[in-house]
């Protein structure tokens, strides 16, 4: 029997999502556990996942297009079975109950002599397929005494090219389609706007002046990865932006620093792995090798034990302490951010942290992070060492009391215990605190913690 794939809530705070890619076109073999396509949400590109064995029969929303939550996104089946009143259902389901009313691309003059095809309006129809539904139907509309147009003189527009044409003042009637049937799409009015802004800036040559008398500079083909483009926001950016806005106006953050001396945990990190390698050679099991990553974000699991206040949240009317320390840490991925987070890291060891850290970056960067997977963290690490970054201050990460942001090592000359300069490796540590939670006793205190941990990484393995 056929089933109809509807768009999932893979968020909290999603209400609709955009088919980035399909994976299965219409014909394939479907198995449970298979990969149907790429949902973009207001958080992430995620995955949708097949849960019924049969044939992909029909693709109702394709790739580039908007579907709201529980919205038929596609037809699953036995080979060769009839869709039909699954299919008018589908319909059913999506056509709006009123139809707008038409609305005139361009003023007309009842005296004008203006042609049938420059008197353009844009009227709904109702499609024969879900794939058609986001397509309007753009006729003529003919002055007193003119002749009524034909087919040719029809235009035919997504809803969304149509509001981007109307909000960019650009004339459908000059765009050729690359949709089904020669339909106008986004793709189609993002180009066109391209193509405008170019002639904007063409260069104007002189009156007495010809083209052939001008002698251009020869330009250099090394123009790097730089191309005049315009981007649509997606989801993920959308959510970043306006969660780190209202976290950088409406938090009064402030912030601390301290240098550290990285040696000795770089010096334990090298021998726990060398010991970690050869248990796995002998036992000829995969090698789990530690990253500096590890240690600071274990550090910061058994710091925040001894200071609760970085563990907290503001309310409205009270503060939350948490008893459990989930900690958030960012994975940079294509599009934007991820934070994954690591719950209950305070009860797990240094080699647990680990593994359920690099779970999580590898399932952020093949598109499997479930949403639940990125909510309730209490406090939250960014590493931009791995990238060359000496030292920076992150934004707090609501709700979250405070962020620590790691630079990375550098060789420098040290004192030493014994009070000789001598070479060294140093790492700064940033830590960007609400005010209304964290005092500022309170989080150098935290950081005093955290680099005795690191300064001492045997101390954490207790």
């Amino acid at each position: 029997m056929a089933i109809t794939i509807e768009m999932p809530k893979l968020s909290d705070t999603m209400s609709v999502g955009t088919v980035v890619k399909w994976h299965k076109q219409v014909g394939d073999q479907v198995e449970n556990g298979d990969t149907l396509a790429e949902i973009e949400t207001d958080k992430a590109t995620m995955e949708l996942e097949n849960f019924d064995d049969g044939v992909l029969l029909k693709i109702l929303v394709e790739e580039g297009a908007e579907a709201p939550i529980g919205s038929p996104l596609a037809i699953v089946g036995e080979e060769g079975e009839s869709i039909e009143e699954i299919d008018t259902q589908a319909i059913e389901e999506t056509v709006p109950e009123e139809k707008p009313e038409p609305i005139s691309l361009e003023k007309t003059d009842d005296s004008s002599n203006l042609s049938a095809e420059k008197n353009l309006e844009v009227t709904t129809t109702e499609p024969a397929s879900l794939n058609e539904l986001k397509d309007t139907e753009t006729k003529a509309e003919d002055p007193p005494g003119k002749k009524v147009n034909t087919s040719s003189d029809r235009i035919f527009v997504s809803p969304l090219a149509k509001k981007m044409a109307d909000e960019k003042n650009i004339d459908l009637a000059n765009i050729t389609g690359s949709g089904p049937s020669g339909r106008i799409i986004k793709k189609d009015i993002l180009a066109t706007e391209v193509s405008h802004s170019d002639k904007n800036h063409d260069p104007v040559l002189p009156a007495n002046v010809s083209e052939e008398q001008v002698e251009l500079p020869t330009l250099s083909s090394n123009s790097g990865l730089l191309i005049k483009k315009s981007v649509p926001l997606s989801g993920m950016r959308t959510v970043i932006a306006t969660r780190l806005t209202e976290s950088k106006s409406t938090i009064p953050h402030f912030y601390l620093q301290k240098e550290i001396n990285i040696e000795p945990l770089l010096d334990t990190r090298t021998s726990i792995n060398e010991i970690f390698k050869e248990r796995a050679e002998l036992t000829k099991t995969s090698f789990n090798k530690f990253s500096v990553n590890d240690f600071i974000l274990k550090a910061c699991a058994e710091s925040i034990k001894w200071h609760p206040e970085i563990n907290t949240s503001w309310g409205n009317k009270e503060i939350s302490y948490h008893a459990e320390v989930n900690l958030a840490f960012g994975v940079a991925v294509e599009g934007g951010l991820l934070t994954p987070v690591i719950n209950n890291a305070d009860q797990l060891s240094l080699e647990e942290v680990s593994l359920e850290a690099k779970s999580l970056i590898n399932k952020a960067r093949s598109k499997k992070l479930l949403p639940e997977a990125m909510s309730g963290s209490t406090f939250t690490v960014t590493n931009l060492g791995m990238f060359g970054i000496d030292f920076f201050s992150g934004i707090i990460n609501p709700p979250n009391a405070a962020i620590l942001s790691v630079g990375s090592s550098i060789e420098k000359p040290v004192v030493n215990k014994r009070g000789k300069v001598v070479a060294g490796k140093t790492l700064t540590l940033g830590l960007s605190c609400d005010h209304r939670l964290v005092d500022g006793a309170i989080g150098a205190g935290f950081l005093k913690t955290l680099s005795n941990y690191l300064e001492n990484p045997a101390c954490m393995l207790i």
